[in-house]
């Protein structure tokens, strides 16, 4: 029997929803509201290996996700995988990568509608000047994420 649901949890940046479906997850994101949810091992095996990542302990995730989007959209999310842990790429970088060298505004909107951000890792796409710009998590968890990762390649 398939099963759907979400649990929320805290964190350093604030409440992470856990969304899943059957047994991969489906979103994994810093949200802005009170919203509960129901926790469940796999939510919590989840919330431990997010844990471990923000404390520099884990450079990857082992659950498995589901990735939901368009074809251009999953195409950038599988892109931003093959960013190395503490290394940036730019919105343009990731471009060229997806043959699509032109799209870069494209794959700035992919990357704020990432559904499993810290695992799908948006964090790490810079603006071409090196600059640190668009996070839906907001630019200075992006600058933290980065400087964390950064701190413990």
């Amino acid at each position: 029997m398939k099963e759907k649901g979400f649990a929320v949890y805290k964190s350093k940046y604030g409440n992470i929803k856990i969304e899943y479906d059957d047994d991969k997850i489906t979103c994994l994101k810093k949200i802005y509201n009170n919203e509960a949810g129901k926790k469940t091992t796999l939510t919590d095996q989840v919330n431990n290996e997010l844990l471990e990542y923000l404390g520099g302990k884990r450079k990857s995730f082992d659950f498995e996700y589901k990735l939901i989007g368009t074809e251009f959209q999953i195409k950038v999310w599988e892109a931003l995988c093959d960013i190395p842990y503490g290394e940036t790429r730019s919105y343009k970088e990731i471009a060229e990568a997806v043959d699509s060298p032109k799209a870069y505004r494209a794959v700035g909107m992919a990357n704020n509608k990432n559904p499993i951000t810290f695992a799908v890792p948006c964090h790490r796409v810079i603006g071409s000047n090196g600059e640190l710009v668009g996070y839906a998590g907001g630019i200075e968890m992006k600058k933290s994420l980065l400087d964390m990762e950064k701190k413990n390649k």
